[in-house]
């Protein structure tokens, strides 16, 4: 199967992602199979948006956990975004697909400021936009910015990609007997605190209906196979369950 199930997906990152087996910084490999994944499913005419975490260089939550004040150490993860935006954006190009950088935070030399209507224009010319900065704001996720841009930009799914193969009901790797959810609902999310993104990002998706998908990014052609519809991974709606 290779008809598009989507005409506009959003795709989540997690910044750890990058780092690889190194676990810190970038890991040029994995840098370079994520652009792969990505310019698979646009080149089945699907337009993508990509919000990346900055988990890989900074993260403001356990900085202020050891005492830094939090809006500084929030700011700081912000810009480690716009360094990994950078990095996935040169990937994209090296592998022929046209893309945008978009910061919630301005920096005129490095990206485009972040703009909806100009956001969706260059996803309308096939462009992969990637939106970086985070919202713009302390004490808001990467998770959050990503339920935010999904609506703003009226994406039909956000697609979470991580390190395991769906939600389960405790850690995986920690709990062999772990049960996996094919699907969920937000508010089951929410009720049992399963650790899929922070409660103000699946609180916005339930609230506006946006569908999510949690699958392995790590598997070669897996965006590709969640992109056309294959049932990967878990999917979270507001469903009554």
């Amino acid at each position: 199967m290779n008809s598009a199930k989507y005409r506009r997906i959003l795709l989540k990152v997690s910044g750890e992602m990058l780092a690889g087996e190194q676990g810190y910084g970038i890991q040029p490999s994995v840098l370079e199979g994520l652009a792969s994944e990505i310019a698979s499913v646009v080149a089945l005419d699907i337009e993508v948006a990509v919000v990346i975490g900055g988990g890989n260089i900074f993260r403001g939550i356990a900085a202020s956990a050891t005492g830094m004040e939090r809006a500084s150490a929030d700011y700081m993860g912000m810009l480690a975004t716009v360094l990994n935006a950078l990095a996935l954006q040169n990937a994209l190009e090296r592998a022929g697909v046209m893309t945008r950088v978009q910061s919630a935070i301005e920096m005129r030399q490095l990206a485009e400021g972040y703009i909806r209507r100009r956001a969706i224009r260059h996803l309308e010319k096939k462009r992969v936009v990637i939106f970086a900065g985070g919202t713009g704001n302390p004490y808001f996720s990467t998770d959050t910015a990503a339920a935010l841009r999904a609506m703003e930009i009226g994406a039909q799914v956000i697609m979470k990609g991580t390190k395991v193969d769906g939600i389960y009901d405790a850690d995986p790797v920690k709990n062999p007997t772990a049960k996996k959810y094919r699907d969920i609902s937000f508010l089951a999310i929410l009720n049992q605190n399963l650790k899929v993104m922070d409660a103000t990002a699946i609180s916005l998706c339930m609230d506006n209906n946006l569908p999510l998908i949690v699958f392995n990014l790590k598997e070669s052609g897996n965006f590709k196979r969640v992109a056309t519809g294959e049932p990967i991974g878990t999917l979270v709606t507001g469903g009554s369950q």
